[in-house]
């Protein structure tokens, strides 16, 4: 795998570790308000909503971590592509924002290992 696949999956990795810990442990203070323009009340009514979505983002982690650890091509593909698919959606019903912060890096992610 080249350099910039191996940066790039790992970038993708590391976004959702972020959204883990967002969705995990900060949603309910002003990061995670900040992060996803809640209002207070709304994050405290949804604080374990949110910590479900948060562990799901972090199985998208994991799988990143485990193709890249041994050497998994196909499923390190299969990954990125549920990242991407994820963002599409999330995009379409939550925020256009995702799109670029999810679905972009990952698609950029699986052209470089393809390219690999």
């Amino acid at each position: 795998m080249s350099t910039i696949a191996l940066v790039l999956s790992l970038l993708v990795g590391a976004i959702h570790v972020y959204i883990l810990v967002l969705e995990m442990f900060l949603w309910d203070t002003p990061t995670g308000h900040k992060a996803f323009g809640l209002e207070p009340s709304f994050a405290t009514a949804t604080k374990v909503l949110a910590a479900n979505q948060g562990l799901y983002n972090g199985f998208l982690a994991a799988g990143i971590g485990w193709a890249l650890w041994f050497g998994d091509r196909g499923g390190l593909l299969f990954v990125l592509g549920c990242v991407a698919v994820a963002g599409v959606y999330g995009a379409a019903t939550a925020s256009r924002r995702i799109l670029f912060i999810q679905t972009l890096p990952a698609l950029a992610a699986i052209a470089a290992v393809l390219a690999a």
